[in-house]
């Protein structure tokens, strides 16, 4: 992400933002309070295809709930503050939706969404985007979860609370605000599990059953380093890996 501070020349309205969002829109833009813009990096294919798997299961939700309306990241919101955000995945609540006027569902939202989702980037800063959350719950955003996959962390923000963070979770509830969904996160903790093997041993996972090592050998050198760095979930993984 590159910040540019254009205070010294020129301070931007809203409409002049858009407008310059809407004159460039091979670059995404985010705009914060006093003013600074932030041209965001495109993400990393892995983090891509996690982003789009969780939009897929909280848009099935919503359209069999029908309690919202479901967002990507390349959705504006102007939120009370000034400022101008793009969650990587957004929830607002029907009614509030039915509450904008025609004009308005065409351009940035004048709202802060219901729900955000931010999914940490290798190229992210895990301090800046634990800001932009703490943003969102000042504007008004009602429940927020900042997906850490490299660390396997989910941190759950919540308004006049201090963030929780989950440790390794399957799932994620949306408790009140998201009646009745559950964020079904255990492709990602394989796929962090495979990653996490392949960089121990320097060989592909799949590649296990091709060699002539002996099986109890091999299952206790893989159980040391399952008791020293990872987690009861991720050791119930590998040693699925390994039957």
């Amino acid at each position: 992400m590159v910040t540019l501070n254009l205070d010294p020349i020129i301070k931007l309205t809203p409409e002049q933002f858009y407008q310059l969002c809407q004159q460039n829109p091979e670059i995404k833009l985010e705009r914060s309070a006093t003013g600074e813009l932030h041209l965001m990096s495109p993400t990393g294919g892995e983090t891509g295809r996690v982003n789009t798997k969780i939009n897929l299961q909280l848009a099935l939700w919503n359209e069999e709930t029908q309690l919202g309306e479901v967002f990507d990241s390349s959705t504006g919101f102007h939120l009370p503050d000034g400022s101008d955000r793009s969650p990587d995945v957004a929830w607002i609540a029907k009614e509030r939706w039915h509450n904008l006027t025609p004009e308005q569902r065409e351009r940035f939202l004048p709202l802060c969404p219901d729900f955000a989702i931010e999914i940490l980037s290798p190229s992210d800063s895990l301090a800046k985007t634990q800001a932009k959350m703490q943003e969102y719950l000042d504007n008004g955003c009602r429940l927020g979860w900042l997906i850490n996959r490299k660390q396997r962390q989910v941190e759950i923000y919540r308004p006049g609370q201090p963030p929780e963070v989950l440790e390794a979770p399957t799932s994620v509830s949306g408790g009140e605000v998201l009646r009745g969904f559950s964020l079904d996160l255990t492709a990602m903790a394989n796929r962090t599990a495979l990653e996490i093997l392949e960089n121990a041993f320097k060989v592909r996972p799949i590649n296990y059953k091709k060699h002539q090592w002996n099986r109890d050998s091999n299952y206790c050198m893989f159980n040391r380093i399952l008791d020293i760095e990872i987690d009861k979930n991720t050791k119930r993984i590998w040693r699925k890996i390994l039957r």
